[in-house]
């Protein structure tokens, strides 16, 4: 959760590490991979948000939820990202 407090403050580095440990103690878990990638793409780090999308797709189908309880302005900036990552193919 601080780690995607901090993609929504666009302190993408201080959410890179703070999601890069949450991947550490749960590996498994597909938000945090989700989160990286879009703090990767915003970084224009391409490379690196488009491994964090295969190893998303590695544990779910879905890259971009169709759920997503967020206002507006934080949406835009989560899908955008996503699509970044995903090379538009969200």
């Amino acid at each position: 959760m601080i780690g995607l407090a901090y993609l929504f403050k666009r302190r993408f580095e201080e959410a890179t590490a703070k999601l890069l440990l949450a991947i550490q103690d749960h590996p498994g878990f597909p938000l945090s991979y989700r989160h990286l990638a879009v703090c990767y793409a915003h970084m224009g780090r391409l490379d690196e948000a488009r491994a964090a999308i295969a190893k998303l797709r590695a544990i779910t189908p879905v890259v971009v939820p169709s759920n997503m309880p967020l206002r507006a302005e934080d949406r835009e900036l989560y899908l955008s990202g996503l699509r970044m990552a995903a090379g538009n193919e969200t």
